[in-house]
């Protein structure tokens, strides 16, 4: 059966998480997959400046989507997850200055986002790429747009889910990651090859 993770999120909740486990989203997510929103959210950091929309013990979820309308009749026709990776520069500060329980999208973070993950008691889950019709169906209402004058999937929108999932903790808040050890198995796999083909010698 799959965990439920209601927002907002408690600190040992999310540590209680371990790697592999499958959970789904109850409440309020906010979502983005924009670049330069992160790089706007950096900005507000380093100004003061209090974001549209409150992040500290949120979801932030690498999701984007096809929109339709403006602010006052916007409506999110279905979402769908995007790569992590590109915000590795980003995510460490973010997450220690937004105080950030949940992120998620697909491809994973760095180690860097691990240590601060780890620090700050976060978690990474992984959605299902090409799952939007899986997704989209968890979609209850939009609560709130910022940064209206980005493209729509740059934006921050905050919505309403019911059972958004199912997902994988694929980065748990003691540090462990799928990714670090596919890739640490991935290395070994090729210098057996290696050996196998040319000797340990050579």
């Amino acid at each position: 059966m799959n965990k439920k993770l209601i927002a907002p999120f408690k600190e040992a909740d999310i540590r209680a998480l371990k790697v592999g486990d499958v959970v789904e989203l109850h409440g309020e997510v906010v979502l983005t997959a924009g670049l330069p929103t992160h790089q706007r959210l950096l900005d507000c950091l380093k100004s003061g400046e209090t974001p549209p929309i409150e992040l500290r013990d949120q979801a932030f979820l690498h999701l984007g989507g096809y929109s339709q309308g403006d602010v006052k009749d916007f409506k999110m026709l279905y979402i769908n997850p995007t790569t992590s990776t590109r915000f590795n520069p980003h995510m460490p500060t973010l997450i220690e200055g937004y105080g950030m329980r949940v992120l998620g999208g697909k491809g994973g973070l760095d180690e860097n986002s691990v240590k601060a993950m780890q620090k700050h008691g976060c978690v990474y889950l992984s959605f299902l790429g090409g799952g939007c019709t899986l997704l989209s169906r968890a979609i209850e209402k939009i609560i709130d747009v910022g940064w209206a004058d980005m493209v729509t999937h740059y934006r921050l929108t905050r919505l309403l889910v019911n059972g958004l999932g199912p997902a994988i903790v694929a980065i748990d808040a003691n540090g462990n990651s799928v990714y670090a050890d596919n890739a640490e198995k991935a290395k070994q796999n090729v210098a057996n090859l290696l050996d196998a083909k040319y000797g340990k010698d050579q």
